[in-house]
């Protein structure tokens, strides 16, 4: 009798993945519409957060014209010395913007991680 109620979950557990693969929405790269300082703020705490609370310089017409963004490291500064100079060897870091149903997420291309950016207007690039 356990062998008849594992056949009759299967077909169930197939039908509710199925549904939930149906559902989903897939990401398109997209580019923020009318920003403004609520969005830019947004941004700004999101890539600031991901950089241990960083100052994050951008242009405010960030992800307007592209949905992807590329942040070049700084120098480094220690306490009590001279910021350093010379190349900087590390490689940049990249991200995308995409809309992924009525979320704006900002993807790290480093790791896949995913962030939805708060107060945000999107549209598909």
């Amino acid at each position: 009798m356990r062998q008849d109620k594992l056949y009759l979950r299967i077909p169930l557990l197939i039908l509710v993945t199925s549904c939930q693969a149906l559902t989903a929405y897939p990401d398109l790269p997209a580019l923020i519409v009318q920003p403004d300082k609520d969005s830019r703020a947004a941004l700004q705490a999101t890539l600031s957060g991901l950089f241990g609370g960083s100052e994050i310089r951008l242009s405010d017409d960030a992800l307007t014209r592209s949905s992807l963004l590329t942040l070049e490291p700084g120098f480094q500064k220690t306490p009590g010395e001279p910021p350093s100079t010379g190349r900087v060897l590390s490689e940049p870091y990249r991200f995308q913007l995409v809309k992924n149903g009525d979320n704006c997420t900002l993807i790290d291309l480093r790791d896949g991680t995913r962030h939805t950016l708060a107060d945000t207007a999107c549209i598909a690039e």
